[in-house]
């Protein structure tokens, strides 16, 4: 039995150091130009990007469905198209916030069409109020209703070089 318990230990502790001590790149400068977020899902990456240049590079959670574009509200797929940063939340029930301007117009057609609800509330955000000592632990599952997460020390970075009206990207 203490064979077992010891052999679990070290397991945890090796699966804590590969996924949870990694060094995080530096952090940006605070007068970092930045034009445009993508995201790219089936890399589970946000870059910040500057004049076409990936200048950081965040892997994120994304919603907890089957990986498809979002097609109507309560799905917990992240959508998939062009969008803006319109708004955001220092109050938010995860850290920080940037609100997604999701559903576009393309959104509300294909919607409409469907005769369902688009969804909204799609926000770029940390890690939920109480669990941010989780860190780089909660990028192992895709966790969200729809949204795109990062660690709180990350969303921390993206909130302060991102203005209100930069343009997101988001592809498969």
């Amino acid at each position: 039995m203490r064979r077992r318990f010891a052999t679990s230990g070290i397991l945890l502790f090796i699966f804590l150091a590969i996924t949870g001590c990694k060094s995080t790149p530096a952090t940006l400068p605070p007068n970092t130009h930045i034009d445009e977020i993508l995201v790219i899902k089936s890399q589970h990456t946000l870059a910040l990007m500057s004049n076409g240049i990936a200048v950081k590079t965040y892997r994120v959670a994304l919603g907890r469905g089957s990986g498809a574009a979002k097609e109507r509200e309560g799905d917990h797929e992240t959508p998939e198209g062009f969008y803006t940063i319109d708004s955001r939340n220092p109050h938010s029930n995860f850290h920080l916030a940037l609100h997604i301007s999701y559903p576009n117009a393309a959104d509300k057609t294909r919607a409409r069409i469907a005769d369902v609800r688009p969804g909204g509330d799609i926000m770029i955000h940390g890690i939920k109020n109480g669990l941010g000592w989780l860190g780089p632990l909660q990028r192992e599952v895709d966790w969200t209703d729809g949204c795109i997460a990062v660690t709180d020390p990350e969303i921390e970075e993206i909130w302060r070089l991102v203005p209100d009206g930069t343009s997101i990207e988001i592809r498969h």
